[in-house]
């Protein structure tokens, strides 16, 4: 059988595909890849479907043993890779041997590394993903030391490439949103964005939870309450404590405090890197 085997897997470690968006009826959130242009990168580099399951490691640490031959890539940030203690790098298509081990170390900047595998990971599917949903517990658990993952069938050829370039990586973030769809209930909402905010500790794939300088409702609206509303992946929502939170894909689907603005889809993936402690502003437009 073909089939990766986990050894050890640092802070956090979970199967991750493109998501299952379609269920918000269903109180569903959408889940996948947090940085979906590096695992997309990462299934290209071993001659996968962009779609098919990786694994999101949170801070590296991730050790892993191939039970079959196998072709590995690891993207997200620059970050040291090694097989059998010798360093063989990130960003490029990795050929591994029957009993050979890889090991993912910390990287220097961002969050999440995305580890792909030819064939990519044979999770039971959920509602059509192999995405692992915090928020909800749909899908595959948190990965463990001695878990035995198995792999599909290979059917592509690695795509090559003489330079990949990782995804940008800091410790500020400027960022475009959308204004809407309750900014009028925020004072002086556009400045307020343009705020710096700085990521806390108690972010996850549910949110960003931000703090910095309060936002305040606009006195039209300082007594009066939302019925519960929709909620999109990377929603700003303002709730009384006025600390802004992001949601991410693990989000919950309907909420009732106002929604500020929406970051802009194709900044998504900064988010999913950003480290507690980085700095975040946004650029509002209508």
């Amino acid at each position: 059988m073909r089939a990766l085997e986990v050894v050890a897997t640092g802070p956090l470690a979970l199967v991750q595909d493109l998501g299952r968006p379609g269920h918000a009826h269903l109180g569903v959130p959408p889940s996948g890849a947090l940085d979906t242009g590096s695992l997309r990168l990462a299934n290209r580099l071993t001659g996968n479907p962009e779609s098919a399951a990786g694994i999101e490691s949170v801070l590296g640490g991730l050790v892993l043993r191939a039970r079959s031959s196998c072709t590995v890539a690891v993207t997200g940030p620059v970050v040291r890779v090694r097989v059998d203690g010798r360093d063989r790098g990130s960003h490029v298509a990795i050929h591994l041997g029957e009993g050979q081990t890889l090991t993912i170390g910390t990287p220097g900047e961002g969050l999440r590394c995305y580890l792909a595998v030819s064939g990519g990971l044979a999770a039971e599917p959920e509602l059509g993903s192999r995405s692992a949903d915090v928020l909800s517990g749909i899908g595959p658990p948190p990965l463990r030391a001695g878990d035995v993952l198995p792999l599909g069938t290979p059917g592509g050829v690695p795509a090559g490439a003489d330079v990949v370039v990782p995804f940008p990586t800091g410790e500020t973030l400027t960022l475009p949103v959308t204004l809407g769809p309750r900014a009028e209930w925020i004072a002086d909402v556009e400045r307020g964005l343009a705020e710096w905010w700085t990521v806390t500790a108690e972010s996850n794939r549910v949110g960003l939870r931000l703090d910095g300088p309060v936002l305040r409702r606009a006195a039209a609206y300082a007594d009066d309450e939302l019925p519960s509303e929709g909620l999109v992946t990377g929603a700003i929502q303002v709730p009384p404590s006025g600390l802004p939170v992001v949601f991410l894909a693990d989000h919950p689907t309907t909420g009732g405090y106002p929604v500020a603005a929406v970051v802009r889809a194709v900044s998504l993936g900064a988010l999913g890197q950003a480290r507690p402690g980085t700095l975040v502003r946004f650029q509002p437009s209508r």
